[in-house]
């Protein structure tokens, strides 16, 4: 019997834990020639999910839970998952039922033709999203394709269903800067896109803000792509080479009119701008060697203070 495990990121998610337990109940029956491990990663919460999950754990056989020291993010709670999942068949999907466990035994159904190594979603429309995020995550899509290896659908989400071959590649990616997205169009194999209609969430609210998805998809394009940097070295030469125009334009009307240089204005507002990209470029190096120093300290991804069972890696 084939073994699917579940990872399930939680933070913050004690209305929608409940809910989601119920919704796999029925999946589990309708699904019963698998076996079935469902694992938690509580993510430092600070409200009672915990306490849900340890309930869980004690009624379901098939429910095991870890839970970190303090708030990792959702990053480090998937890569926990990947490093503890024993299953075939490893999903990482949200508790608050954005991510439709309906759609298993499907995913299951298409990794067992062969054809494909994993299953990913995408949503097919961004109803009941802000016109100003659903506007800037396309934009970061469009980007992050043309500037990077990272094959990334627009709309995808971090929904999917992988072999145990793949996911054990994950594992090994073990950089601490981590852009799940990027790593998964990165390492290559064969995925198949399905696509779903958008779904609200379940209960309560959404942890990801506007500048939270921001910062994410500049760590994300910082990690995938060294073009900020080739940006930054091509602002240099442009502004040099104008500079070099800009003084030989000046020696040329001196030599030949004798007018003397005036505009102190306009010198003012030439060297602002001048320190401004020196500035930018600067900020660009910096995230780069940011990462660089993060990587080299080789910190762990998350601490485990908590676990359902001793087979659970409480550093990773």
């Amino acid at each position: 019997m084939k073994k699917i495990s579940l990872i399930i990121p939680c933070y913050n998610e004690e209305e929608c834990i409940s809910i989601f337990d119920q919704e796999m109940e029925g999946i589990i029956e309708r699904m019963q020639e698998y076996e079935f491990e469902i694992l938690y990663v509580d993510d430092g919460s600070k409200d009672k999910t915990l306490q849900v999950i340890r309930r869980l754990s004690r009624d379901r056989h098939y429910v095991r839970y870890l839970s970190f020291s303090r708030n990792f993010g959702k990053e480090a709670a998937m890569y926990a998952g990947f490093c503890n999942a024993t299953g075939d068949y490893v999903a990482v999907l949200d508790a608050d039922l954005q991510d439709p466990p309906s759609l298993l035994p499907e995913m299951v159904r298409i990794l067992e033709d062969g054809e494909y190594d994993s299953v990913a979603t995408r949503r097919k429309n961004r109803e009941g999203e802000p016109f100003i995020r659903s506007f800037f995550a396309r934009m970061f899509y469009q980007i992050i394709n043309k500037i990077s290896d990272a094959d990334i659908v627009d709309g995808a989400r971090d929904y999917r269903m992988m072999k145990r071959e793949m996911v054990d590649v994950v594992v090994r990616m073990g950089e601490q800067n981590r852009f799940s997205k990027g790593i998964f169009g990165w390492i290559g194999f064969r995925t198949y896109w399905y696509s779903y209609e958008n779904k609200e969430r379940a209960s309560g609210e959404t942890k990801w803000s506007f500048w939270k998805l921001l910062k994410y998809s500049l760590d994300g394009i910082v990690s995938f792509s060294q073009m900020p940097l080739n940006l930054a070295s091509w602002m240099g030469v442009t502004c040099t080479g104008m500079s070099l125009l800009a003084i030989l334009f000046i020696i040329f009307k001196k030599l030949a009119f004798g007018e003397d240089v005036q505009g102190w204005a306009s010198n003012m507002c030439v060297i602002l701008f001048i320190g401004g990209i020196q500035l930018f470029c600067l900020g660009v190096i910096g995230q780069y060697i940011g990462k660089t120093y993060a990587e080299t300290k080789k910190r762990p991804h998350y601490i485990v203070s908590e676990c359902s069972d001793g087979q659970v890696k409480k550093i990773g």
